[in-house]
């Protein structure tokens, strides 16, 4: 045995990063012992989880603070896993809250065992002192942009860059083989509508996105709306969704993304994912008040929330954030998109322009973080 390995995802997309690293680690060295802990795409590679992820995607501090007893007793377990494994490196994916909780659990107990982030806190747009912390907590990050490693150079923490993990994932979807397994006419306009995948997010952010819908639908009425429901969310979302929505599985996402004329998207990785299937998109977002106020008060320091409008440096995707998310202002930035071609193909080409500068393109994330969790447990 060559060496063993444990991942540590504590949501959905944290999931999905961890089962493309384990694939990777297999190939790169099929003696590897792998385990973890996270959900049912990890499951599919072999890595069955010990402990119940379910419910800890939380955002917000009140959510945070009503969600306290569960994370905690979750984080826990995964320690107490972790400590029976007795694996060489530890990777903690994402979920900046868990999974430091869970490197200090680890490195409490066992300081022998090193300790690998795997995307790391948004230190770039909110908080930069997470950098001091998290630098004495873990042997190596890797980070999803450049911009990110001199917050960590003062600290002496290892980084590694591996780009945003959309771009390594990406596959072309088939918008005409979508259309016409679902009998949508060509010409028909197609709003794509995506409310989050969190439960926290779909509930705030959700019944917004549905009435700017509605509103877009009054001078479009024949539009029609598309939703792609993570499983973990799907019931939520179903609930949400007008009666006509046609929703799908993400077992169709790429070829849903593809189809669309347009999209209202709650902020996230999925803004990316759209792009990349050259679909034009509004992003939207609203925190609890509390967290909001707390955020722009002290923490919230960034110009832009999506990650496209970062590496841009400019309004690439029109962005309604908190007071700004209204159904009004979502009709007025999505029409241009149905109605005008031209400014749909001038906010493609500029989200293009954006993913170029993120990296797309490049080797995949997976593979140079498989390298770099392989170079740690080596070294």
């Amino acid at each position: 045995m060559s060496g063993k390995i444990f991942l540590v995802a504590a949501e959905s997309s944290g999931d999905a990063l961890g089962a493309d690293l384990a694939r990777v680690l297999k190939q790169r060295d099929p003696s590897l012992d792998l385990a973890g802990i996270g959900g049912a795409l990890m499951e599919a590679e072999g890595l069955k989880s010990q402990v119940d992820i379910s419910g800890l995607a939380v955002l917000g501090f009140i959510d945070g603070l009503l969600a306290y007893k569960r994370v905690k007793i979750a984080v826990e377990a995964a320690v107490a896993t972790i400590l029976v494994a007795k694996p060489d490196v530890v990777v903690l994916i994402d979920s900046w809250g868990f999974t430091l909780r869970v490197a200090h659990g680890v490195r409490a107990a066992a300081p022998e065992i090193k300790l690998v982030k795997y995307v790391g806190p948004q230190v770039w747009a909110s908080r930069p002192g997470r950098a001091k912390t998290l630098a004495a907590a873990v042997d190596h990050l890797i980070c999803i942009h450049d911009f990110e490693v001199p917050f960590y150079a003062p600290y002496n923490l290892p980084c590694t860059v591996c780009g945003h993990p959309a771009l390594g994932r990406f596959k072309q979807g088939d918008g005409a083989a979508f259309r016409a397994r679902h009998g949508i006419g060509r010409d028909e306009k197609l709003l794509l509508v995506l409310p989050g995948s969190r439960p926290s997010e779909i509930r705030r952010i959700g019944p917004t996105l549905w009435r700017g819908a509605e509103v877009l639908k009054r001078d479009h009425p024949a539009l029609r709306f598309l939703v792609v429901a993570a499983s973990a969310v799907r019931d939520s979302v179903v609930a949400q969704a007008p009666a006509s929505a046609l929703i799908v599985d993400e077992a169709e996402k790429e070829d849903a993304f593809a189809a669309a004329d347009a999209s209202i998207a709650a902020s996230g990785t999925v803004t990316t994912e759209v792009a990349l299937q050259g679909t034009p998109l509004v992003v939207g977002y609203k925190l609890g008040w509390i967290t909001w106020a707390l955020a722009r008060a002290f923490l919230f320091k960034g110009k832009y929330s999506t990650l496209m409008n970062v590496a841009a440096d400019a309004e690439v995707a029109p962005e309604l954030i908190q007071t700004r998310l209204t159904p009004a202002n979502i009709a007025k930035a999505a029409a241009p998109l149905l109605d005008d071609s031209a400014k749909r193909e001038a906010q493609v080409h500029a989200q293009n322009n954006a993913l170029d500068k993120m990296g797309r393109g490049g080797r995949q994330a997976g593979e140079i973080a498989a390298d770099a969790v392989l170079g740690v447990m080596r070294a």
